[in-house]
């Protein structure tokens, strides 16, 4: 009966030393210096990226620091170091490096920013003279540097009305610049300056390539030249807008790259780029409204570019002319319309007419009312220059159907260019 009941007893000491065993070599596992607990810990660090942050709509970074509690931090930091030297977590970047690589990119980008400053004349009631006052300030982008010229892209409604036009530099030199040409239907603008040196250029991108929710930056003078070179982030909102503006020319549907990125007054005429700091767009207006926010809008490169080589050739972009301005006629009071059939409604009327043009010497008269131009129909102003800009050509022979006096006619125009020697 002794030997029964001591051989359970052995058998649970054996047991007992077992546990025992195992205890202690997980205890070990546990404290090995050489498999701290923080090293899986490290091994999932958090993803960083200058973009990253950008698709959050985080303005800035912050960088986390992991703090090592249970282990020996002396012991720990190569372990550390090999993790990240050899084994990187699959799409993740180094923050800093990235924060380092974008700023450099926008120093750079920001040097080929300069300000534009219109310098017009306004009489002195008091002297019975003139002198020379600012009317308004914006931005520009240097795009070529050449035989110690300098050519610089804004937009038209910076310069318009300027008897002068300063340029301010990035290394904080004014210098006077001579206007190459100017469209004020696309808004677009081109000036020099000569006989400077040094100077950065911001390569044009594609932006028939930008889709949306790409990261852009726009870069400019909001408010005035104290603030010049701000930079502002954001998004591609949308591509392939069409905006119905007001210009110079008339009303006019303009393509433009819709972006949340801060546009302010004086940000018109300056860059809107992407990550690899090339010039994708030309800030040129936003919806100034309390309802809304983060509305802005840039001229594509791509138009851009085409614009200004035409304005560097011919001091203005070679359009199909016809000779007439035209106004909406729903926005001529009624007593002043002429006659006209109850069917209709709408039209372009003519409220001036060259005499040299080919309209005029086609006999187009004031008041006559347009109402199709070959089969399209006419319904405003804007789409006589639709039709003239996007669907004729110089040299088309085109018919032009009106109303004169009540009754409808059919004239025929051959076009001509708009340039004149």
């Amino acid at each position: 009966m002794d030997d029964q009941y001591k051989q359970p007893t052995n058998e649970q000491e054996e047991i007992q030393k077992q546990n025992d065993l195992n205890d202690h070599e997980s205890n070990e596992e546990v404290t090995n210096p050489t498999e701290p607990t923080s090293s899986k810990q490290k091994k999932r660090k958090p993803k960083s990226g200058f973009f990253n942050m950008i698709a959050a709509s985080v303005i800035g970074s912050v960088l986390t620091l992991g703090v090592v509690t249970q282990t020996d931090l002396l012991q720990v930091e190569p372990i550390v170091q090999e993790v990240e030297k050899d084994t990187p977590v699959s799409g993740t970047t180094n923050m800093a490096a990235d924060e380092g690589d974008v700023a450099d990119m926008i120093e750079q980008s920001s040097e080929a920013i300069v300000g534009i400053t219109n310098i017009g004349k306004q009489q002195d009631p008091f002297q019975q003279s003139t002198e020379d006052v600012e009317k308004g300030t914006g931005s520009g982008v240097i795009y070529e540097v050449t035989d110690g010229e300098a050519y610089i892209v804004t937009n038209h409604h910076v310069i318009d009305g300027a008897n002068k036009v300063n340029v301010s530099l990035y290394n904080g030199e004014t210098v006077e610049a001579t206007l190459v040409g100017t469209d004020p239907l696309t808004d677009i603008a081109v000036v020099k300056v000569s006989d400077v040196d040094d100077l950065t250029t911001l390569p044009f991108g594609d932006s028939d390539a930008v889709r949306s929710g790409e990261n852009v930056m726009a870069i400019g003078n909001p408010l005035g030249l104290d603030l010049s070179r701000t930079v502002t982030q954001g998004i591609v909102s949308a591509i392939d807008r069409s905006i119905n503006v007001k210009t110079a020319a008339g009303d006019w549907d303009l393509d433009v790259i819709q972006t949340d990125a801060a546009i302010n007054p004086g940000n018109s005429g300056g860059a809107l780029i992407n990550g690899q700091g090339e010039l994708i767009g030309i800030n040129s207006l936003k919806i100034a409204d309390s309802r809304t926010e983060g509305l802005g809008f840039a001229i594509p490169s791509n138009d851009v570019k085409l614009i200004v080589d035409q304005l560097r050739e011919n001091g203005q972009v070679e359009r199909s002319y016809l000779g007439v301005g035209v106004q909406d006629v729903r926005s001529i009071p009624s007593f002043y319309m002429p006659s006209l059939p109850d069917e209709v409604e709408n039209g372009a009327i003519v409220v001036s007419v060259d005499g040299q043009s080919a309209a005029g010497k086609a006999g187009l008269k004031e008041e006559d009312i347009i109402v199709k131009m070959n089969d399209t129909d006419i319904e405003n102003d804007t789409d006589v220059r639709k039709f003239l800009y996007n669907e004729a050509e110089i040299g088309d022979e085109i018919t032009i159907t009106l109303f004169r006096d009540g009754k409808e006619q059919k004239v025929q125009v051959t076009l001509t260019s708009n340039l004149t020697d």
